[in-house]
């Protein structure tokens, strides 16, 4: 077999095992998040003690069983297991939220990454799977629909979201760069050690960099969905451009941005409530609308800032009740509320929708009157 002539190299050569191994370590290391591998048929290949924390299930317990013991009972007659493994197979990934179940029985909310594997002759392997653990930020989210709340509950999750990112980039970030670095110099080393190597030897040294590229582009990304850098160290509108261009390149959907550059400089619970405002907006437009393009504006006229977003996508019947799972709109609403601004959504089945933020901003408007006449 194929895995019997790596198997045999690798013994002839320490170094190759101590990348493997620090690959591995990483993997188990990462306890908040469930990281394993999946057979073609969707069967668990490997387990890491996220996923054991998560689930519930020992490796002894789960390696080898169909992943759908994780689904509840109406997924799984829905077909909702095999259509996301039939959706990465297609499209090379595919992201879902919704319940799961453990090992014990019990529910939580889970935002999953199902990424297809394949070899060097493109052929499918397996799956990747990355869970997350949302039950918590579910459960918040329901406590910010009581006003009296919610403004607490906020700030408090903006700066445990603003600590992780920063773990996350600063540690975690460093520490893929660093084995990346020492990749990189162990191929360097088995090129002149065995100028005659198998190329099947050093493709397989080239798979592992790459996973360890594509993980951490995966840990920026969620470093920066968590809070982006941009927003504390840049500013609202550094940010926004940011989030604009990241939304493009994930989703193909044009974004037009365009931020009025004489605001004047917004404090942290005014800039964090707009941008989550914009952020939330293009989640929903990029799960819901089918849009084209997207306009993003922000403005500033008489002491009140103001921020839109456009999209030209499906729309919806904006004066139909909300659905009860609507969490988006309702913490939309109720972060402007919090700082005495307002919220107005615009929308008709086939006419796009368009969400626009407004907010006093104390004391502005002689800056505003300044700059214009600048």
């Amino acid at each position: 077999m194929q895995t019997a002539e790596p198997a045999s190299w690798y013994g002839r050569n320490n170094s190759n095992i101590a990348i493997e191994d620090r690959y591995r370590l990483l993997i188990d290391a990462v306890h908040d998040y469930a990281i394993f591998m999946l057979e073609p048929t969707g069967c668990v290949a490997s387990w890491n003690l996220g996923a054991q924390r998560i689930k519930g299930y020992t490796p002894d317990e789960i390696v080898g069983r169909h992943f759908s013991l994780f689904y509840t009972t109406e997924d799984i007659a829905a077909g909702k297991p095999a259509r996301l493994l039939e959706t990465a197979t297609r499209l090379g990934r595919v992201e879902d939220e919704g319940w799961r179940v453990r090992k014990d029985g019990s529910h939580f909310w889970a935002n999953v990454i199902i990424t297809a594997v394949y070899d060097e002759h493109a052929a499918l392997v397996g799956f990747a799977k990355i869970t997350r653990d949302l039950t918590e930020r579910r459960r918040l989210d329901d406590l910010e629909r009581s006003h009296a709340t919610s403004a607490l509950v906020q700030q408090a999750r903006e700066n445990e979201q603003k600590r992780v990112a920063r773990e996350l980039h600063d540690d975690l970030g460093q520490r893929l760069v660093a084995l990346k670095m020492a990749l990189v110099r162990h191929q360097a080393e088995l090129r002149e050690a065995w100028p005659d190597a198998h190329g099947a030897h050093l493709a397989s040294l080239g798979e592992i960099s790459t996973q360890i590229d594509e993980l951490t582009v995966s840990v920026r990304r969620i470093a920066a969905d968590l809070r982006p850098l941009l927003l504390d160290d840049f500013g609202l509108e550094a940010a926004l451009e940011s989030m604009a261009h990241d939304f493009e390149h994930r989703h193909g959907v044009s974004v037009q941005c365009d931020l009025d550059p004489h605001l004047p400089k917004l404090d942290e619970l005014a800039s964090t409530a707009l941008f989550r405002v914009a952020q939330e907006a293009l989640t929903n437009i990029a799960r819901h609308a089918s849009a084209h393009t997207v306009t993003l504006e922000l403005a500033g006229n008489d002491g009140t800032i103001s921020l839109k977003i456009r999209d030209d996508g499906t729309g919806f019947d904006s004066r139909a009740a909300a659905r009860p799972d609507a969490f988006g709109l309702t913490g939309m609403r109720e972060r402007m509320l919090q700082l005495g601004g307002t919220l107005s959504i615009e929308s008709a089945p086939g006419a796009g929708t368009a969400i626009v933020a407004e907010l006093r901003v104390p004391g502005a408007q002689g800056l505003w009157l300044t700059k214009s006449g600048a």
